[in-house]
Parts: C-alpha cells; sequence; structure tokens
C-alpha cells in the first residue's frame, strides 16, 4: 500500500492502535474510509489510507497475470478476489491486495459486498501484499496476521527492487520459500522476471512470454 497526506480528521492512520473490535468495524464502515485497507489483529487495527500510483497497479496487474496464467495452463482451479477483506468476526480481518483460492475443495464464497467470512469459507491458499511504503510491516506485523488468518501461503512484493518474499505457512508459523507450494511448479524467480519485464514491456509480449516459460 501507498500513505497519503490526505487522512480523516482525528483518526490514526498507516500504523497499528489498539482499538476494539466494534470500534473496527465501525470505522471501516464509514464513507470516507472506503478506499481504505483495514487490518485487525488481537485487539489492534491499522487503517492504511491510499490512492495508489502506477508502479503499484503495475505490479498487482502482473502478478495477478503470473498467477492465474499459470494456474490455467496447469488445470487449477482458481478464483482471484483482489482488495477484498477477510474476516474472522470478532478476532481478526485482513485486506490482502490479493487473495487466490486454488484446489478442487474450496467453497466459491458468496458474491456481495461483505467480507469473506473464513469461518464460513476457509481462508485463501495465496494471500499477496504488494508494498511500497509498507514493506516492513506487510514483512513484519501481517505476515503473523496472515498466519493466524490460516493462509497456507503469503507472497510479500517490494515494487521498488521487483523482488517477492514468499512465505509457507503452516502449524501456526511460516519460513521462506523460493517456489511455491500452493502453486506447484511455479518459481518466485519467474514472478519477478515478469515484474522485471514489465518495465518495458507490453502486456501482450509479457503474456506470450509467460505462456512460453510455463510450457516448456
Amino acid at each position: 500500500m501507498v500513505d497519503t497526506a490526505s487522512r480523516p480528521q482525528g483518526i490514526e492512520t498507516d500504523t497499528w492502535v489498539p482499538a476494539t473490535w466494534e470500534t473496527f468495524v465501525a470505522l471501516c464502515n464509514r464513507p470516507d474510509f472506503d478506499k481504505a485497507w483495514c487490518y485487525y489483529d488481537k485487539g489492534w487495527m491499522r487503517i492504511e489510507m491510499a490512492p495508489l500510483g502506477s508502479l503499484h497497479g503495475r505490479e498487482n496487474s502482473v502478478v495477478s497475470k503470473v498467477v492465474s496464467l499459470f494456474a490455467a495452463l496447469k488445470m487449477i482451479r482458481v478464483v482471484e478476489f483482489l482488495s477484498t477483506s477477510l474476516r474472522k468476526p470478532g478476532e481478526r480481518e485482513a485486506q490482502p491486495d490479493i487473495a487466490f483460492y486454488l484446489g478442487q475443495k474450496f467453497q466459491l464464497p458468496s458474491l456481495n459486498n461483505q467480507p469473506i467470512d473464513i469461518g464460513v469459507y476457509g481462508p485463501p491458499q495465496l494471500a499477496v501484499e504488494i508494498a511500497s511504503t509498507t514493506l516492513s510491516d506487510d514483512l513484519g506485523r501481517k505476515r503473523l496476521l496472515y498466519e493466524r488468518l490460516g493462509v497456507q501461503e503469503y507472497w510479500v512484493v517490494n515494487v521498488a527492487t521487483s523482488e517477492v518474499t514468499a512465505f509457507a505457512v503452516e502449524n501456526g508459523g511460516s519460513w521462506e520459500i523460493r517456489d511455491s507450494r500452493v502453486l506447484s511448479g511455479l518459481a518466485l524467480s519467474v514472478v519477478e522476471e515478469a515484474m522485471q519485464r514489465s518495465q518495458t514491456e507490453d502486456d501482450g509480449a509479457l503474456t506470450r512470454w509467460l505462456i512460453q516459460t510455463f510450457q516448456k
């Protein structure tokens, strides 16, 4: 996410602050927070304000393209959600830039304007944060949040360097990986090269390169 100087008055944003669940939900439902990213964990909330720059948007698009195309070519069932809240009511909430439900076992969440209740539908297999000024938090506090939410894999994309730091999550802990576990056969180096290519290539050229790479 990208911080901005424009913030609602009286609310401390872009940092973790103590709050009850009820306060957090009330704030996230306010009209002046309709473009905010909202996180909650163990009595602490973080509300991040946008707008987002073209670099963030481009890298978001590239990561989405890589995962969706790889899944399609490898016949992996996939459903993608952009900037959608994942909620464990009363306890935790996260709003990753991209979330992917993968595989044959997941139930498609209801399509409405409410957060996805992971108590009903389960967490996504893969959550992705596109990091600009929030890199340290994405690698730290949010990593713990996604561990507690139960995602199987978590990626942090550093837009400044086109690098992906990925973690496998299991039994409440995580460790760094360089090959995806939820997308078997996908090396994180391919994601990074795609981001580097996207700085000079259009989407058509990038897609053709990805298809050739994945079909080898």
